[in-house]
């Protein structure tokens, strides 16, 4: 079974969180948890996905969105992105942004971030409007005989 737990700003995150983190990411904690929503999705009573949004510089922003190795491949990721998108959109965002590796750089495309800029290390910069965020599957999918598709 698949479950959802957030943590509010200012709360103190679990270890659940943390270890999620530093096993995808090698570090744990970072100044904007403080500000800071942070999801954290359970597969069968374990501890496999997190993420967080907050508040800066006049948009939401995304980090830390990851998956455990051996849980990936089951859409999870998708599912945090969802959820935070979500919270975005649940609190009017104007925009959502967030810096990714540049391999990533399709995950989030498929909901309907667009590239603003890209660093030398290999990052990218994405954007995505608030009136543009779309939870619905099939609304940026290519795909124009899918059985998904009414």
């Amino acid at each position: 079974m698949v479950q959802g737990k957030w943590f509010s700003p200012g709360e103190t995150l679990t270890a659940d969180v943390l270890s999620v983190r530093s096993s995808v990411f090698g570090a744990s904690g970072n100044n904007s948890d403080p500000e800071a929503w942070n999801a954290l999705v359970y597969l069968d009573d374990r501890p496999v996905a997190t993420g967080r949004i907050w508040w800066s510089d006049n948009a939401f922003w995304l980090g830390g969105i990851g998956v455990l190795p051996p849980d990936r491949g089951q859409h999870l990721g998708d599912l945090v992105l969802r959820l935070l998108l979500y919270k975005a959109q649940s609190h009017f965002a104007r925009e959502v942004r967030l810096r990714c590796p540049l391999e990533t750089e399709g995950f989030f495309s498929r909901l309907g971030f667009q590239s603003v800029s890209r660093t030398p290390s290999g990052h990218v910069e994405m954007a995505l409007a608030g009136h543009d965020i779309s939870l619905d599957s099939c609304h940026h999918c290519k795909k124009q005989d899918c059985p998904n598709r009414k």
